[in-house]
């Protein structure tokens, strides 16, 4: 591939292996199963998750977008920093994506889990509830759970009649936030876009639907506005509702940082190669 760096190369090649694997070889639902991120307390979380869902994406338009995100900001920042250093920057933005997430998801869920354990719920019956399939044609069924969780709560001696309102929405709420899970490299290239805006902060952008050049320096702050705003409304503005929006923030955040120690200790004194 010419006019490419090789660290982006080869991002781009395992990202495409990846796809092609996950849509067009076996069983779909099982490669995602494996290899997409969830979060801890959901049974089908596993360590290798943390760097694999980096590298899964959840259709064309997803996979071609941030791949030429990569190419298009990435070549540009890895021949400043160098291939050893542009690589250990990518990872470290996607683990900064996934550790904001997580905080995020245990925000969410401290407090129903709080409630439950105050109504004398033990750990593990609460993770067995989280842990039931309640989904039906993408929705999640609060008929489902009450009728799945009776013999569950049976075990521990209980039963259905013994949880009032309140108590059935914490359940219902923590199931529906523990079986959210996270694909992509956005957060990994938001911090890619951040090094870029901050090495090259004169240089012009455009998107695609805006064909009106505007300064890095302003119109990367203003994609991580969105962001922030999407995270923080649900209200989506250019990307899909299911988009990740906390773990682009997380990627960004993580990016700022380690450029402005890089950029404060002398960046070319740090170049590995």
């Amino acid at each position: 591939m010419r006019g490419i760096s090789d660290t982006v190369k080869h991002l781009i090649i395992i990202n495409l292996i990846v796809f092609a694997g996950a849509f067009f070889m076996g069983n779909k639902d099982l490669f995602f199963e494996w290899f997409a991120l969830y979060f801890p307390h959901n049974d089908l979380f596993k360590p290798w998750q943390l760097i694999t869902h980096m590298f899964m994406h959840g259709g064309f338009e997803h996979i071609l977008f941030n791949m030429f995100a990569l190419w298009m900001f990435g070549t540009t920042v890895e021949q400043v920093m160098g291939q050893k250093k542009f690589l250990f920057f990518y990872i470290s933005c996607g683990l900064g994506a996934v550790f904001l997430s997580f905080v995020v998801y245990y925000i969410q869920v401290m407090p129903h889990i709080s409630e439950l354990e105050n109504a004398g719920f033990s750990g593990d019956l609460i993770t067995q509830l989280m842990n039931l399939d309640i989904v039906r044609a993408d929705r999640f069924e609060g008929r489902i759970l009450y009728e799945k969780m009776g013999p569950i709560l049976e075990n521990y001696g209980l039963s259905t009649q013994s949880i009032n309102d309140d108590l059935f929405m914490d359940i219902f709420k923590l199931n529906t936030v523990n079986f959210q899970s996270m694909v992509g490299a956005s957060g990994a290239i938001m911090g890619v876009l951040v090094a870029f805006g901050m090495l090259f902060p004169e240089h012009k952008l455009m998107l695609i639907f805006l064909p009106i050049p505007i300064k890095a320096k302003y119109f990367i702050p203003a994609i991580i506005a969105l962001d922030l705003f999407s995270a923080l409304t649900g209200v989506s503005i250019f990307s899909p509702s299911n988009t990740a929006y906390v773990a682009h923030i997380g990627g960004a955040l993580t990016g700022f940082v380690i450029m402005y120690f890089w950029r404060k200790n002398q960046f070319d004194k740090y170049r590995w190669n």
